[in-house]
């Protein structure tokens, strides 16, 4: 694959490609609105917990670091790190399962899938070209934002796509790392927050072999549990550290330099990027405790249960009456389906916008 955007741009810039992508990803609304949408945390439960921005930016980090170790194109790692939430509704997770529900009971099976939607967003919904729809990325950039690891068949998509893409191979080593950057960033920082919520706790994450051992990193520099702040801010630190170190040791010598840019890794093949698998065993293990004790908890599930409702009220609401529908959104249904406008506008929104609009329309939440 090579490093073409999708319409033809005469330019003597003096960045890369993917440096250009990076740049036209950070300055998008799009990316903005990322500092108001929820990570795990509500944004207005306080200053301290992530959002979609500042995980984005912690993934950017992360990737950024492992590519260069790794020979890789750290640019196209960080362009796709920042631009790989951008298709998430507000509410996290449960706010795309909301509009799922309500394009699919308005007879629209394909429904919404924040991956495609990310690369939706990308390439129709911003506007800042009088030319054309979207931020004109590379190819690159958008199958990597679009697949993350494995190949993206899926029935929903338009022809034109498979025109575009060769979706029945893996992506660029880069969308690889930028996968692993993200499970190692919201492992990591989903654990602080947590942890400072008072929602989970150490004790209880003991019960993972991962954490004993990054725990006795802790130890060893002599910094005290009751140190709170810096005890968590070192676990996050050794953490972070012992995977990123893990994943280079395992996935060194499996990287191919030579076909980094190359779409064309079958299906079949192994992904070179990854830990070995007594440590795959243990983070599995990690993730089952954390959706056990952290992402089910009961005041995580009342607060998420809460957007989904505000999701397809507002879904409901503006169908029934799309004259509510900003001007930008409103001249669209003359051209597009009314469905998929509106459901646009809402993924569009940030959990802040979402309550207002919600609370003006029905009464505080």
């Amino acid at each position: 694959m090579q490093a073409y955007e999708r319409f033809f741009e005469i330019s003597d810039d003096f960045r890369s490609p993917y440096a250009r992508d990076r740049d036209r990803i950070i300055h998008s609304g799009s990316f903005r609105k990322l500092e108001y949408k929820t990570q795990v945390f509500l944004n207005q439960e306080g200053d301290f917990f992530r959002t979609r921005l500042t995980h984005s930016i912690e993934v950017s980090q992360i990737a950024r670091s492992i590519s260069s170790h790794l020979g890789l194109d750290e640019s196209l790692a960080e362009a796709i790190a920042l631009a790989h939430d951008l298709g998430h509704t507000p509410f996290g997770h449960v706010g795309g399962e909301g509009l799922d529900h309500q394009l699919k009971k308005g007879g629209f099976n394909n429904g919404f899938e924040h991956n495609f939607q990310s690369f939706r967003v990308l390439t129709a919904l911003e506007k800042r070209y009088k030319g054309f729809n979207g931020l004109n990325l590379t190819f690159a950039t958008l199958e990597g934002i679009l697949k993350h690891s494995y190949p993206y068949k899926k029935s929903f998509l338009p022809k034109e796509i498979d025109k575009l893409f060769v979706l029945e191979t893996h992506p660029s080593i880069e969308a690889m790392v930028v996968d692993r950057a993200d499970e190692i960033a919201y492992m990591s920082h989903d654990i602080d927050d947590g942890i400072h919520s008072g929602l989970i706790s150490f004790d209880t994450l003991r019960e993972s072999e991962l954490v004993q051992e990054v725990l006795e990193k802790v130890y060893e520099e002599g910094v005290l549990q009751d140190e709170d702040e810096m005890f968590r801010y070192r676990f996050s630190s050794h953490f972070i550290n012992h995977l990123v170190y893990s994943l280079l040791d395992y996935s060194r010598e499996r990287v191919d330099n030579s076909k980094i840019l190359s779409a064309t890794l079958p299906s079949s093949s192994p992904i070179p990027i990854g830990f070995d698998p007594l440590l795959e065993t243990k983070i599995k293990k990690l993730k089952k405790i954390l959706f056990k004790e952290l992402y089910q908890h009961k005041e995580i599930v009342r607060k998420m249960y809460a957007g989904k409702k505000a999701v397809e009220g507002l879904f409901e609401a503006l169908m029934e009456e799309p004259k509510m529908l900003p001007k930008y959104y409103a001249l669209q249904l003359e051209v597009r389906s009314k469905h998929r406008v509106i459901a646009d506008y809402i993924a569009s929104l940030s959990d802040r916008a979402a309550m207002q609009l919600y609370n003006e329309i029905f009464g505080k939440i």
